[in-house]
């Protein structure tokens, strides 16, 4: 690519460049939700900037997955709003969200166990497909175009987590580590601009906890999608996030850099524990 050639230019270019990677791409706005008499989120505001990793914690039942819920559509939340660069997404049906750009991983794995890992990487495309029945039927023209297309796209999401050897492996006979990445993998093949990451090396031992750290961080720097992850081991959450949110009884008690929450007292109370 050529150069500019004015200096002007290519400082506009810099503060353009400086101003879209901290723009607000998740706003969460006084976001409640409660079960009867149980109140999962009181009253949660949170801002997640395009680019970072943005990690949320706290104790079990501290209402993370519950935020992420309705983040994705499943849960509509009771009061509150949320806008994803610039658009209200509260309420909104799941695939609807999807397709502005936002995908999921969750906790415990949610597969299709008895299909191979590139059939359940390409069923995260389906709302990717555009060609209608009768293309489809006949398979010729926009449908084959397509149909190639998505192939290429879940290939390379193959080669991106390193599980070229298992491609064609049914799921269900896989190790639980890579069926954890497949699980990333199926996400990545949305084409997502905010990944949500439902704690991804819950259940690994030391040396898969490093591969999926080390993927989280080039799914950040390589591919440029937005992370918002929730994440019980605290080495790598201080590792991997820009910047922390600590949720408490549904409520957000803290918010800041890693060190920040490291030294706030109310985190260390309620979820890291009192030092002796």
């Amino acid at each position: 690519m050529p150069r500019s050639s004015t200096t002007n230019g290519a400082n506009d270019g810099c503060r353009e460049g400086r101003s879209e990677k901290n723009m607000d791409q998740l706003e969460i706005e006084k976001l409640s939700l409660g079960f009867g008499g149980i109140v999962a989120l009181h009253e949660v505001d949170m801002n997640v900037r395009k680019g970072e990793i943005h990690a949320v914690i706290g104790p079990n039942g501290a209402g993370k997955t519950s935020l992420f819920n309705c983040i994705s559509g499943v849960y509509k939340a009771t009061e509150g709003d949320l806008h994803f660069e610039g658009k209200s997404i509260a309420n909104q049906r799941p695939h609807r969200i999807a397709s502005l750009g936002i995908a999921r991983t969750f906790q415990n794995i949610e597969l299709f166990r008895h299909m191979t890992v590139i059939d359940n990487l390409l069923l995260a495309r389906h709302h990717l497909f555009h060609s209608g029945p009768v293309s489809g039927m006949f398979f010729y023209g926009r449908a084959l175009k397509e149909e190639i297309n998505h192939r290429r796209k879940v290939e390379e999401v193959i080669d991106f987590l390193e599980i070229e050897k298992v491609r064609k492996k049914i799921v269900g006979a896989l190790p639980y580590g890579i069926q954890k990445r497949v699980e990333l993998g199926r996400a990545l093949a949305m084409e997502p601009k905010l990944l949500l990451l439902d704690e991804p090396t819950a259940g690994m031992n030391v040396e898969e906890t490093e591969d999926i750290a080390r993927f989280v961080l080039d799914i950040k720097e390589e591919l440029e999608i937005t992370i918002l992850l929730v994440e019980h081991d605290m080495g790598v959450v201080m590792d991997l996030a820009d910047s922390i949110s600590v949720l408490n009884f549904g409520s957000k008690i803290a918010e800041g850099t890693p060190e920040e929450i490291q030294n706030n007292p109310s985190v260390i109370e309620a979820y890291l524990g009192e030092g002796d």
